[in-house]
């Protein structure tokens, strides 16, 4: 038998609930924050969407619509990278949390550090601390944490 098939979940299913669960987490978060800042939640979906395409926030719904299967794609290939290196990985399938929780701060200095300030000139990092700890909390606990309880595939490893 597979260590896959004796651990209960093969990658593909990890990968695609853990994609599924952060995902929708993720997004909540910030349309939850949008929605308090009083602004549009379709206009941070289409911004989301202006990343590859520099013309979503002229697209209506079609923008939005395009900025959360963004959203999704971009949460699917972060999936698939943690997935991938936690089969590679002996330590990260010994403590897929810790690992999770370490790939989410990896995740934001990446985002913050580089993916933002290169595409739209965002400086790094906020200057708000309470910025900070949301950004903080949405890609440990909403998508890094959330990746590792994945990876667990149900076993009661940290």
């Amino acid at each position: 038998m597979t260590q896959e098939l004796a651990e209960g979940w093969s990658t593909k299913s990890r990968i695609l609930a853990a994609t599924l669960a952060a995902g929708t987490l993720d997004i909540a978060m910030a349309a939850i924050d949008t929605a308090l800042a009083e602004r549009p939640i379709a206009g941070m979906l289409r911004a989301v969407a202006s990343g590859p395409f520099p013309g979503a926030q002229a697209w209506g719904t079609a923008g939005a619509a395009a900025g959360l299967l963004v959203h999704f794609a971009i949460m699917a290939a972060m999936a698939w990278v943690f997935m991938l290196a936690r089969e590679r990985s002996a330590w990260m399938r010994a403590h897929p949390l810790l690992a999770g929780a370490a790939y989410g701060v990896g995740l934001w200095l990446v985002m913050y550090g580089l993916v933002l300030p290169l595409r739209f000139g965002a400086p790094f990092p906020s200057s708000e601390p309470v910025e900070i700890a949301k950004q903080l909390f949405a890609h440990v606990v909403l998508v890094g944490l959330v990746f590792g309880l994945f990876a667990r595939g149900g076993q009661r490893k940290w």
